[in-house]
């Protein structure tokens, strides 16, 4: 049995879940998510005790797996209606900076051209100064793909360290030539 997958879900206050036919749908105050469940496993919501229950059919090999991933699924979808989440980003550089305009996050980050970066629906993304960027919303994989998709436009360089990294993140410096004697 999987360790992931027998640990029950608890349920906040203010949380609905429910399952109909193959689809568990997560309502709370900041949205509403919803996951359709692999047919081998099956998901039991009681309400009496607040508690999301995973279980799997079989012990396939397939089966095995999706029991761990569907649990883990359902405690972030839990966790994003009721408190949400959030990654911040760093933009380290002389002259790179960051803007909101309208849907579109604009960075200046030393290329010839400033990019323009669609902000998906269903996030909040804000620039409390022009060197940071926050991202949020509901969804833990749409603000950690879009946190992603920002920081891979420049990558942190490992000699002057310039570049967009998450917040907190330690990157690795190299020495630049050695000077010989």
């Amino acid at each position: 049995m999987s360790r992931i997958g027998k640990s029950p879900v608890s349920i906040p206050k203010g949380v609905k879940a429910a399952v109909a036919g193959r689809t568990l749908t997560v309502e709370g105050p900041l949205g509403k998510l919803e996951h359709a469940l692999h047919p081998s496993v099956s998901v039991d919501v009681d309400a009496a005790s607040g508690m999301l229950k995973v279980g799997r059919d079989g012990d396939s090999r397939i089966a095995r797996s999706v029991h761990g991933l569907t649990r883990a699924l359902a405690a972030n979808m839990v966790e994003g209606v009721s408190k949400g989440f959030e990654k911040k980003l760093e933009i380290v550089g002389v002259g790179y900076l960051a803007a909101i305009q309208k849907n579109v996050l604009q960075l200046r980050v030393g290329f010839a051209n400033e990019l323009q970066v669609p902000i998906p629906a269903g996030l909040t993304v804000t620039c409390p100064d022009q060197t940071h960027v926050t991202i949020k919303g509901i969804d833990k994989q749409l603000v950690g793909q879009f946190a992603a998709e920002v920081r891979s436009l420049r990558k942190p360089e490992p000699y002057k360290g310039k570049g967009i990294r998450y917040e907190n993140e330690q990157v690795r410096r190299k020495a630049g030539k050695a000077v010989t004697k």
